[in-house]
């Protein structure tokens, strides 16, 4: 154990204050009895009082407050599974082109006469060890790494299991020089042709492509407090009203916890955590995922490669839809712009509806046009020869519609 490790105060969330308080509370107890001083009846009295307040606490958590949780600097992290759950493991380094990133893990692990080769997110545990591992943000030499194993498990015959903990995958102009968006799209397309098991586990933060260059599975599951988005609710909430400070609406609005997204069968199944979270007591965390992926490994036997590709094919295209989601267009439509509207005033019209809605302005404030019009109004915005735009020059057609229509 570091230095560092030693001396840093545990880590408190800004609900936990309370629980904090009596946390210490019963470590002053615990280090006053002795063999003068019997408090045993308080400091019972106390404990009871002390998991009474987890389980009020946990029980209400916002989604807020689980992304926090997922984020917490004690959470158990990749390499505290595989020190903790596997009885052996073996590192594989390395992408055979540019290096090998420390941000993503890989290697040949074994749970008691269970083989599989392991993938996954590496946050680093010490301030060192982060700032190595980018806190969990793979460059595209990462992906490539994590491919390059998954395909060897396929030659071998081995099972996958991948851990996803990262928020995201490095933005860097670097990662994008090496391409980063080619590589995550490469590992999400071969995924779905392994002919072996796949197991994924979200076990702290997923966030958007980053947590899907190595999510695409036969099975996935969530911690009970983990997170899984296409975007951070910072970042979501930065896009849509430029305000960091509204990050507790985005979460609640990306609908992120693995109660939602079960429910929505995004994941299969939900791993639960020890009482109040898994930093709380990592060793039965690392237990629970211990026994877990023996039984997932387990109901995967038997399956031939065509049938896991089938399958694993099939489950991506039935999640299902958010409420509230972007409208079916009629066959042979482009746009749901109300006819005889032009194209900036639609535009226009729609910008600020989003933004009347972010400042909590009624949307009755604004014309009739900003509401969704009905169906069978619309028209699509490429405009043909056939029906050129007669309107004003300041509304022309945007610079993707065809030539003909801007001529």
């Amino acid at each position: 154990m570091s230095t560092e490790e030693k001396t840093r105060e545990p880590a408190g969330l800004p609900f936990e204050r309370d629980i904090q308080e009596m946390e210490r509370k019963l470590v002053d107890l615990e280090e006053q009895a002795g063999d003068d001083l019997d408090i045993s009846d308080e400091v019972r009295a106390l404990r009871a009082k002390l998991k009474d307040k987890l389980v009020e606490t946990y029980a209400g958590l916002s989604a807020w407050d689980q992304v926090t949780v997922a984020r917490h600097p004690d959470r158990p992290v990749t390499g505290d599974y595989v020190v903790g759950a596997f009885d052996e493991f073996i590192e594989l380094h390395g992408d055979k082109q540019y290096g090998d990133d420390p941000a993503i893990v890989t290697g040949l692990g074994r749970i008691g006469d269970r083989r599989f080769m392991l993938v996954g997110h590496r946050k680093g545990r010490t301030t060192k060890e982060r700032l190595r591992c980018n806190f969990g943000c793979a460059h595209p030499e990462g992906y490539r790494k994590a491919l390059r194993k998954m395909q060897l498990a396929e030659r071998m015959g081995l099972p996958i299991v991948t851990m996803i903990n990262t928020p995201g995958a490095y933005p860097g102009i670097g990662a994008e020089e090496r391409g980063q968006a080619a590589a995550i799209a490469e590992n999400i397309l071969k995924m779905f042709e392994l002919k072996v098991p796949v197991i994924a586990y979200v076990i702290g933060e997923g966030g958007s492509g980053g947590a899907l260059g190595i999510g695409i599975a036969d099975r996935v599951l969530m911690l009970q407090y983990a997170y899984y988005s296409v975007i951070s609710p910072e970042g979501c909430a930065a896009i849509l009203w430029k305000d960091g400070a509204r990050s507790p609406e985005a979460a609640e609005a990306l609908g992120l916890t693995a109660t939602i997204l079960q429910d929505l069968g995004i994941v299969d199944g939900v791993v639960h955590e020890p009482l109040g979270g898994a930093h709380r007591d990592t060793s039965v965390m690392i237990q629970s995922m211990r026994e877990s992926i023996v039984e997932q490994l387990a109901s995967l036997d038997g399956l031939d490669g065509e049938t896991l590709v089938a399958n694993r094919r099939g489950s991506s295209g039935t999640s299902a839809p958010s409420k509230g989601g972007s409208p079916r267009l009629p066959e042979g439509r482009t746009t749901l712009r109300p006819a005889g509207l032009p194209v900036r005033m639609w535009t226009k019209a729609r910008r600020d509806l989003l933004q009347s809605r972010s400042n909590g302005r009624p949307a009755s404030a604004y014309p009739s046009a900003c509401a969704p019009p009905p169906r069978d109004s619309c028209v699509p915005i490429a405009l043909t020869a056939s029906s050129p735009w007669q309107g004003p020059a300041w509304a022309l057609p945007h610079p993707g519609a065809p030539r003909e229509a801007r001529s």
